[in-house]
């Protein structure tokens, strides 16, 4: 631990007692109920219009609770959400192939590195065959074998086919589904929709969550909005890299208002870095493309065995590639989980059998399932991803193997939440991947929408109850109370300041130096030499941002320009916070592999002794070292092991 660190309080994640396959039932029946003629005199802010936005805004709608539901986007259904194109993971056995809900507890538990909590994983195993169930009525085009049943392939982590898919465009059918639900609410007047509305602050009183200050993208305005309980589903926070597989506008703003008025930060070093993406081109790219990781069902990863082989791939003859996960992990192969695979990928490069001009690139080739199950029969099941590589790389994939390298991609860090999914803020609740999640340190893939849409389908509107039913409906604040004025004014002062620098560096100046550091000393690999010197090269970028940024425009009108450097003001900060963590987890697992921590194999290696336990930050003023309290992980139910896929 850094000594400038302290240790406070062990947090409460209020597990319900009994058995593993009890307890969500058990909890669920314990929970207070809200009168159904009550439920229309509350009011519930959903930020947020993802799977997991989108669900909990329409499931409470169709409740009876009346719903403020706000977005970035122009429309809810430009969500992030739609990028995710695999599947989604659901134990229905349906390929007869030994998969159950204990596996697919257990596979994410070990898949996660035992970093997660036992009860919300096993919860989410549970809940993941409702979800299917669900979305086959909402009418979701599941791909589907011969016969006209639904169709499974497998992903990263598992040995069992148990991923429902879309073709390659899964995360878009589910959130077109979730949006459909959403709307029809919207057209009944349960749900008001507020798009082009950034959060800027959460507003407290009392002690708890009471309501949101946004700001208006067209306008410019500021505005407040009251309700007895706010939901945040804001998503992940891959853009403090700068370069990441999440869209332009995903950030951390809204978790890290949230963080700075009292709601814990967890596991903010988990970042996730996708092994199946499309290699950097240049220097002043503004985003990574991610190609699925189904393609790693029929795709087979290799480089040449010779260092600095240039060749083209069909003039490599196949006793001269080296199929280093097929070789490496015989049990999973090419379906390793994504960490595992992402470090053999950088470690090929780092012994220069990296391909492509870069060298920082791995075959993915689908030569021998084309040749096994004939080029119409991959492209029905990848065809809009090969013609999406295709254009923009100008290669085709049914001829030559595709480049692929890892990317920053999914956060398993989060606002830290208990078993409810409520933060250490009473009446803030947080869902997906805006949560520190059921994942520990790492996320199987697939697994990303089961968690959304578990949490806002299934989970939050039986909890968010339990909360409501003790909540006196006349407990609302009016939006020209004082601490909403405190909340504007706030805003308002940090607008100003960003707009009254106007120094000589763009924002994506910054931003893009942010990026590089934390790629190079927080990224795939980490030791405490780099982060130390991370941590000071942040602060320094950091004090250099508010000296030296140009933010043009003003702040009363559409200005694209400050809505980035707000985010970008937030990710500097967020980025020590991150390191920070890193520095604090004196161990290896999943996705955070601190080169000390290393097993002869060169795998993670964990301390259960020292470090079995979720690490949180509160905050503690600016410039302030974060408090630091712990939810110590208790496994009653599996063995804590090293992790093996061989």
């Amino acid at each position: 631990m850094n000594p400038d660190v302290k240790m406070h309080t062990k947090l409460d994640a209020k597990v319900p007692a009994g058995s593993l396959a009890e307890k969500w039932d058990r909890h669920r029946f314990n929970l207070k109920l809200v009168n159904p003629a009550n439920k229309k005199k509350f009011e519930i802010i959903v930020v947020g219009t993802g799977l997991a936005g989108a669900s909990a805004a329409a499931t409470f709608a169709e409740l009876g609770y009346h719903v403020k539901n706000f977005c970035i986007q122009d429309s809810p259904r430009r969500a992030h959400s739609i990028a995710a194109q695999g599947g989604i993971n659901a134990a229905k056995n349906y390929s007869n192939d030994g998969d159950s809900v204990w596996r697919l507890f257990y596979d994410t538990i070990k898949g996660g590195d035992f970093r997660a909590r036992e009860a919300n994983v096993y919860r989410l195993a549970q809940l993941s065959c409702n979800i299917i169930d669900h979305c086959v009525a909402q009418g979701i085009p599941f791909a589907r074998d011969y016969g006209g049943f639904l169709d499974n392939r497998s992903f990263g982590g598992a040995q069992v086919s148990r991923t429902f898919y879309a073709k390659g465009q899964t995360g878009q059918q589910l959130l077109l589904g979730a949006y459909s639900s959403l709307m029809r609410q919207v057209s009944t007047g349960m749900v008001k929709l507020f798009p082009r509305r950034e959060m800027m602050d959460l507003v407290v009183v009392d002690g708890k969550a009471r309501g949101i200050v946004v700001r208006n993208l067209i306008t410019g305005e500021l505005e407040t909005y009251t309700a007895h309980a706010v939901v945040l589903a804001t998503g992940g926070y891959g853009n403090v890299f700068n370069l990441s597989t999440n869209a332009m506008a995903s950030n951390v703003t809204a978790a890290f208002r949230a963080y700075k008025k009292g709601a814990y930060f967890a596991n903010p070093c988990y970042t996730q870095i996708h092994p199946t993406c499309i290699p950097v081109h240049g220097t002043f790219q503004s985003k990574l493309t991610l190609m699925s990781e189904s393609l790693r069902n029929d795709g087979r990863v290799w480089v040449p065995k010779k260092p600095r082989d240039k060749r083209r791939p069909g003039d490599i003859p196949e006793s001269e590639r080296d199929y280093y996960l097929e070789n490496k992990y015989p049990s999973f192969g090419n379906l390793v989980p994504r960490d595992v695979a992402s470090r053999n990928a950088k470690e090929q490069c780092d012994l220069e059998k990296g391909v492509g001009e870069t060298g920082l690139a791995v075959y993915l080739d689908f030569a021998d399932a084309i040749k096994r199950d004939g080029e119409n029969a991959i492209a029905g099941k990848y065809g809009n991803l090969f013609q999406m590589y295709e254009k923009i790389t100008g290669d085709n994939p049914y001829k030559t193997p595709m480049m692929i390298y890892p990317a920053v991609h999914y956060t398993m860090g989060g606002l830290w939440v208990d078993y409810n999914l409520m933060s250490t803020i009473p009446g803030l609740f947080v869902l997906g991947e805006a949560n520190f999640s059921d994942h520990g340190a790492n996320r199987l893939g697939a697994s990303a929408l089961m968690q959304g849409l578990a949490d806002g389908y299934f989970v939050i509107p039986y909890t968010i109850g339990g909360y409501l039913a003790q909540t006196s409906f006349s407990e609302i604040n009016v939006p020209d109370s004082k601490e909403f004025k405190q909340g504007i004014q706030n805003v308002q002062q940090r607008i100003d300041k960003l707009l009254s620098v106007n120094g000589r560096r763009t924002v994506t100046e910054f931003h893009r130096e942010l990026g590089l550091i934390l790629w190079e000393y927080c990224g795939m690999s980490r030791n405490e030499e780099g982060l130390l010197k991370a941590r000071e090269m942040v602060s320094n970028l950091r004090h250099e941002f508010w000296k030296d940024v140009y933010v043009p425009g003003t702040g009363k009108d559409l200005n694209q320009s400050l809505e980035k450097a707000g985010r970008v003001a937030d990710f500097l900060e967020f980025g020590e916070l991150m390191i920070l963590d890193a520095l604090a987890r004196k161990e290896s697992c999943g996705c955070h592999f601190n080169t000390a921590f290393q097993t002869e194999e060169n795998e993670a290696r964990r301390d259960d002794q020292n470090f079995c336990h979720v690490a949180c930050w509160e905050y503690n003023g600016d410039d302030q070292v974060p408090n630091f309290h712990k939810e110590s992980l208790t496994f009653e139910n599996v063995e804590l092991s090293q992790r093996s896929y061989k």
